[in-house]
């Protein structure tokens, strides 16, 4: 029997909250250091490191989905903790052996699992917070999504600090101690409140329709454009305009700032606001912030634009991950994996994409085409016609229960 509304699960934010801290940082102390890894320290060719942060990527397409839908068919915990559990295995391998097949091994059966941990963290957290009602949901995911954020602004400083004091050894073992970090607060947690029972294969609430595939291709496109954005602004930044290094870091700092209040922000908007409506301005705003920063040229403009990219990351990355959970609201883990996956599949294709493109058009053409990427998102968003359900009328789910989406119109009424 699935628990009614109460306040034991809104009493759990505090510790996904710390979950969602540890594993920001524990993702963005190696992130911006992984390339260098095996550029370094495993003396891999360019081709060999692409080849090699490729194989993470498809492993955690792969896993994301698995865990998404072991997930539906029980929501527990379990999931998740394989999530950590094998990065952490992973990264304290990647410590003893430079070798290039062995890395790809480490790759695919340890690290990529490690991209479904965000997911399966979010989907917790929506079925812990759908259970204590009082928009409970529309005020705990933007606060996820802020500490996601501030993690993501402290934890590369911290990486680099254990870079230098204890080298790439130090860093990995670090990392793989953050990920093991993640369950404890996790171990806190407490049993996964009931789902409702699963339905049959095919029942049109778990089915994805073609205006939800538009909504995952529009996020596809998004997240293209964000990552690619990501590598064209610092050559933008040091070969078009000849700024400093330093003035790199300053920009992404200031991004990552931004986001936190942004994405807290939201917890503020009347539950009646239209998530659907927000995320298309989020979207309009990222399409603008390319346009601004391909015209900008001095510090003082170019830190304007980084304002503009905070917000619209924040506002998607807030309300996308519960606007597709709307979508399934019988599917959360599968809902969740897909809303991740847009982001593990731009970050397939962004790196090609942006170095193609700046290489026979310059870096300017490179951010102007992840403008137009948005732009094609933002088209796609708004041409999937939303249901009349809680993904487009409101920021704030209905609780599950009794009257939650097993009696509410299947997404595919639109």
């Amino acid at each position: 029997m699935t628990p009614g509304p109460g306040p034991t699960s809104g009493s759990r934010l505090p510790q996904l909250l710390v979950s969602v801290l540890l594993l920001g940082i524990a993702d963005s102390m190696i992130g911006p250091y992984l390339v260098l890894f095996g550029a370094d320290e495993a003396q891999l060719s360019p081709l060999q490191v692409g080849v090699f942060i490729s194989v993470i990527a498809v492993s955690g397409l792969a896993v994301s989905t698995w865990l998404g839908r072991r997930y539906d068919r029980s929501a527990s915990r379990a999931p998740a903790f394989i999530a950590l559990a094998a990065p952490a295995v992973g990264y304290l391998a990647l410590t003893t052996t430079t070798r290039y097949a062995m890395l790809l091994l480490i790759a695919a059966a340890f690290l990529g699992a490690g991209m479904a941990a965000f997911p399966q963290l979010f989907s917790l957290a929506r079925t812990h917070l759908d259970r204590s009602g009082g928009g409970a949901t529309r005020r705990g995911t933007p606060a996820l999504r802020s500490v996601w954020s501030l993690a993501w602004a402290i934890g590369p400083l911290i990486g680099a600090a254990v870079l230098a004091w204890q080298g790439y050894r130090g860093l990995l073992v670090l990392t793989a101690l953050a990920f093991a970090l993640v369950a404890v607060p996790l171990l806190l947690l407490g049993a996964t409140p009931a789902m409702p029972s699963h339905p049959a294969t095919g029942d049109p609430s778990i089915r994805l329709t073609r205006p939800m595939l538009l909504v995952a291709a529009s996020f596809t496109l998004f997240h293209t454009a964000m990552l690619a954005g990501s590598v064209a602004l610092p050559l933008y930044l040091t070969r078009t305009l000849e700024r400093p290094d330093g003035d790199v870091g300053l920009l992404f700092s200031v991004c990552a700032l931004v986001e936190v209040p942004a994405a807290l922000s939201l917890t503020l908007l009347p539950a009646r606001v239209r998530k659907h409506s927000v995320i298309l301005l989020g979207m309009g705003l990222f399409v603008a912030y390319f346009l601004l920063v391909a015209a900008s040229s001095s510090m003082p403009l170019l830190i304007g634009t980084q304002l503009a990219r905070g917000v619209a990351l924040a506002v998607v990355g807030a309300l996308g991950i519960t606007y597709v959970q709307d979508l399934l609201p019988l599917a959360t883990g599968r809902a969740t994996a897909l809303y991740a996956n847009t982001l593990t599949t731009g970050s397939l294709i962004s790196g090609i994409l942006a170095g193609a493109t700046a290489q026979a058009l310059g870096y300017r053409a490179a951010l102007l085409l992840c403008g137009a990427l948005s732009a094609v998102g933002c088209v796609l968003l708004a041409s999937a016609r939303q249901p009349r359900g809680a993904a487009d009328t409101d920021l704030e789910p209905e609780p599950l229960g009794e009257s939650g989406p097993g009696h509410q119109r299947s997404s595919e009424n639109r």
